[in-house]
């Protein structure tokens, strides 16, 4: 039995890792407020940990919608794959040349462009569209902060990243 509602908690899920970052950084104090030559930089060190873990944790919170469109996303081997009921398909991180969100009959879409021109379309409602944080980051020069506020902010026709010229990317398998 819990104590809190469950549309409260489903409500709270995506924070989780938030939270869990607030907690360290209460630890952190603590640690900093008993004083010290041992225990203040520990206490600085698990501040400033919990801080860049907070932050991450909320641009990754960002990302976690609730599944309302049709099919699944998979991250696997360097490859980001849609398997949706009428398109869908995958595209190498390492051969990615734009990301931009799109808005498609009033749903967004992350629209995936390869090098070769291929595009892949992937609801941002769609199951485990999660993990695109993770994939994106990986990409060199994303602004992370530009690509999750780019999710609650107004459509723009600009892409949110490009790849950068006669770069080649080098992207290690993410599982």
């Amino acid at each position: 039995m819990s104590l809190i509602r469950p549309e409260l908690q489903e409500k709270l899920r995506p924070f989780r890792e938030a939270m869990a970052a607030a907690l360290l950084a209460v630890l952190g104090g603590w640690i900093f407020w008993l004083g010290g030559w041992l225990l203040m930089p520990l206490g600085a060190l698990l501040l400033s940990l919990a801080l860049g873990w907070g932050i991450s944790a909320l641009r990754r919170a960002r990302f976690a919608r609730a599944v309302e469109a049709p099919g699944m996303v998979e991250l696997d081997e360097g490859q980001i794959g849609y398997l949706g009921p009428t398109f869908g398909g995958y595209v190498a991180l390492a051969e990615l040349a734009e990301l931009r969100l799109i808005d498609l009959y009033g749903k967004r879409h992350w629209r995936l462009k390869q090098v070769d021109g291929q595009v892949l379309l992937v609801p941002v409602a769609a199951q485990g569209a999660e993990v695109l944080f993770d994939a994106f980051a990986l990409l060199p020069g994303a602004d992370m902060a530009r690509i999750a506020a780019a999710l609650d902010g107004p459509m723009t026709f600009r892409p949110l990243w490009t790849r950068p010229p006669g770069a080649a990317l080098r992207i290690r398998p993410v599982s």
